[in-house]
């Protein structure tokens, strides 16, 4: 007989009043990716995930249930984020709705976060 305990599966939620996707691991947020919306564009410009939870997958599933969900909402996705980029280039399937990080695009986010 084995001792086998299941682990609940990771939850992604859409935080729009602190513009970004949280994952979470038994309720706990284990991390995020950040984005500000630009018309109909959502540009993403930084993914995390605590270190207690480092190694187990869960950025890749943020980001591609993220991405799923700007994909429903009809926005286009702006992969300022080295890891958003990075990801969009293994899952071809958003090509389709993924625009180019442009300079205006970088002075737009830098002026919305003050930088």
């Amino acid at each position: 007989m084995s001792d086998q305990t299941t682990t609940p599966a990771p939850v992604v939620v859409r935080v729009d009043a602190r513009h970004r996707y949280e994952i979470l691991v038994d309720g706990e947020r284990a991390g995020l990716t950040a984005y500000r919306d630009r018309d109909e564009q959502r540009v993403f410009f930084h993914t995390e995930i605590d270190d207690a939870y480092a190694g187990q997958g869960l950025a890749a599933i943020l980001v591609g249930q993220a991405l799923s969900d700007v994909r429903a909402s009809g926005k286009r996705i702006v992969p300022v984020c080295p890891y958003v980029a990075k990801f969009l280039t293994k899952h071809r399937e958003f090509a389709d709705i993924t625009d180019p990080v442009t300079p205006e695009a970088l002075t737009w986010l830098d002026a919305r976060l003050g930088r």
